[in-house]
């Protein structure tokens, strides 16, 4: 909560302890392209009028700052909280769910769509790969079938990292059930 102020909006020299330069903030950075806030819904609920009010507004001041900056950038929000019950719960402004919720698309944990889990599991084996100049893992389809009836508390997070653990100790094996009891 104390960096979130400074991060997204940025900051004057001076501004605190520590702020010997001016820097700017991820907005700012965004120019005209994306940004991304993930799990929007733990943005603590006192600073959340302020994420409002940049995008109602489409500008934004840096930390210590008085001059505005015009926020031109798309932004995209995400969370695995029912914002819709955090906005009941008291815990997200209501405003602040309807000027995100403009176009929501929902997607459906892992376990709701088993069918994705093969490509999901291949892609991961191959970019892990090659982030670590191994060669990749393949998979049986008895492994595959595993992989499939898992319950993957985790969601995709819990997939790629168990197609990691499996690149860095089994690189450029085929992923037998007696294998995926590493995960």
């Amino acid at each position: 909560a104390e960096l979130f102020e400074s991060e997204l909006f940025g900051y004057e020299k001076g501004a605190f302890t520590g702020a010997i330069r001016m820097k700017p903030g991820k907005f700012e950075a965004a120019g005209e392209g994306t940004i991304f806030l993930d799990e929007i819904g733990l943005v603590p609920f006192h600073l959340q009028s302020k994420l409002l009010n940049v995008l109602q507004e489409r500008s934004f001041e840096r930390v210590g700052g008085n001059e505005p900056i015009a926020m031109k950038a798309r932004v995209i929000a995400a969370t695995n909280a029912n914002l819709e019950q955090c906005v009941e719960n008291g815990t997200f402004r209501r405003d602040l769910y309807y000027r995100l919720n403009v176009y929501p698309i929902i997607m459906p944990s892992l376990r709701e769509r088993k069918e994705d889990i093969p490509l999901l599991a291949e892609h991961f084996a191959l970019r892990a790969a090659g982030e670590m100049g191994k060669v990749p893992v393949t998979f049986t389809e008895a492994a595959l079938e595993i992989l499939k009836n898992h319950t993957w508390p985790g969601n995709i997070r819990e997939l790629e990292n168990c197609i990691e653990r499996l690149t860095i100790i089994a690189s450029g094996t085929a992923i037998t059930p007696e294998r995926l009891a590493s995960c």
